[in-house]
C-alpha cells in the first residue's frame, strides 16, 4: 500500500472507532444515574459504619454535568473497547507476519479479560478503602466529599489494578518472541512477590490487609500462570530444535 492508501485506512479505522465510542458513549449518558448510585454505595455504608453523615458534594454549577460527561465517557471506552481495540488489529495486521499476527490476537484476546477482571477487583476493594481512608477524620466531623475528585479516585484504582492485571500478559509475549525464557520468569519469583506486595500496599491502605491480600493473590497466580505458559512454550520449541536436529543428523 501507499502512504496515501495507508491514511485513507487510518481515517477509516479512526472513524469507525470513533463511532464506536460515541455510541457507547451516549449508552454510558444513559445509565449514569446507574453508575452514579454504584460509586455513591460506599458513601452511605461509610455514613452507617461510622455513624456520621458522609456526602457526594458537587461544588459548582455544572460539576454535576461534568461529572456525567465524565462517566459517559469511561463507560463509553470500555463498551466499545472490542470496536476500537480491533480496529487497531486491523490496521497493524496486513504489516505482520503470520506468526506474529497470531501473537496479536492472542494478546487482545488475553488482555481484554484480564483488564475488565482487574477492574472488577478494583471495585471490590473500593468500599474497604473509602471507610478505612475516612476513618481517620476525628469524630462528630462530616465527610463532605466533592465529586470529581472522588470520581477521579475510582477511576485511577480501577484503572490502575486493571492494568496490573494485564502485566503477565506481557511476560507471556516477551517468552513467546524469545525475548524471556520460562526459567527467568521463576528465578525472577522473589522480585515477583516482592514488586506485587508492594503495588497492593500502595493501591489499598497499609491497615487493610484484607483488600491487600484480594488484589496480591489473583496476581500471584496470574504472574505464575504465565511462567507455566511460558514454560510449555519452551517445552515445545526445545522439542521441536531436537526432532530438527534429528532430521539433520539423518
Amino acid at each position: 500500500m501507499s502512504l496515501g492508501a495507508h491514511l485513507v485506512e487510518l481515517r477509516k479505522r479512526l472513524f469507525i472507532a470513533a463511532l464506536g465510542l460515541l455510541v457507547g458513549m451516549i449508552a454510558g449518558f444513559v445509565i449514569s444515574d446507574f453508575v452514579l448510585s454504584a460509586l455513591t454505595q460506599p458513601i452511605a455504608e461509610l455514613a452507617a459504619q461510622q455513624g456520621r453523615e458522609a456526602s457526594l458534594n458537587f461544588t459548582d454549577v455544572s460539576s454535576a454535568f461534568d461529572l456525567r460527561i465524565q462517566i459517559a465517557f469511561t463507560v463509553g471506552v470500555v463498551i466499545s473497547s472490542p470496536v476500537w481495540l480491533y480496529q487497531i488489529f486491523a490496521f497493524v495486521m496486513p504489516g505482520l507476519k503470520k506468526n506474529e499476527k497470531r501473537f496479536a490476537l492472542g494478546f487482545v484476546l488475553a488482555a481484554v479479560p484480564l483488564f475488565l477482571a482487574g477492574c472488577v477487583a478494583g471495585w471490590m476493594v473500593l468500599p474497604h478503602m473509602v471507610t478505612l481512608l475516612t476513618g481517620f477524620a476525628p469524630e462528630g466531623t462530616t465527610a463532605l466529599l466533592t465529586a470529581r475528585a472522588y470520581y477521579d479516585f475510582v477511576l485511577k484504582l480501577v484503572l490502575a489494578i486493571g492494568v496490573a492485571f494485564v502485566l503477565p500478559v506481557f511476560l507471556v509475549i516477551l517468552n513467546f518472541a524469545g525475548v524471556l525464557s520460562a526459567v527467568t520468569i521463576l528465578k525472577s519469583w522473589r522480585i515477583a512477590i516482592l514488586a506485587i506486595t508492594l503495588f497492593t500496599a500502595i493501591a489499598t491502605p497499609a491497615a487493610d490487609v484484607m483488600s491487600m491480600f484480594l488484589l496480591a493473590i489473583p496476581m500471584l497466580v496470574l504472574y505464575f500462570g504465565a511462567a507455566g505458559i511460558a514454560f510449555l512454550h519452551d517445552r515445545r520449541k526445545r522439542r521441536s530444535a531436537e526432532r530438527l536436529d534429528l532430521e539433520l543428523a539423518v
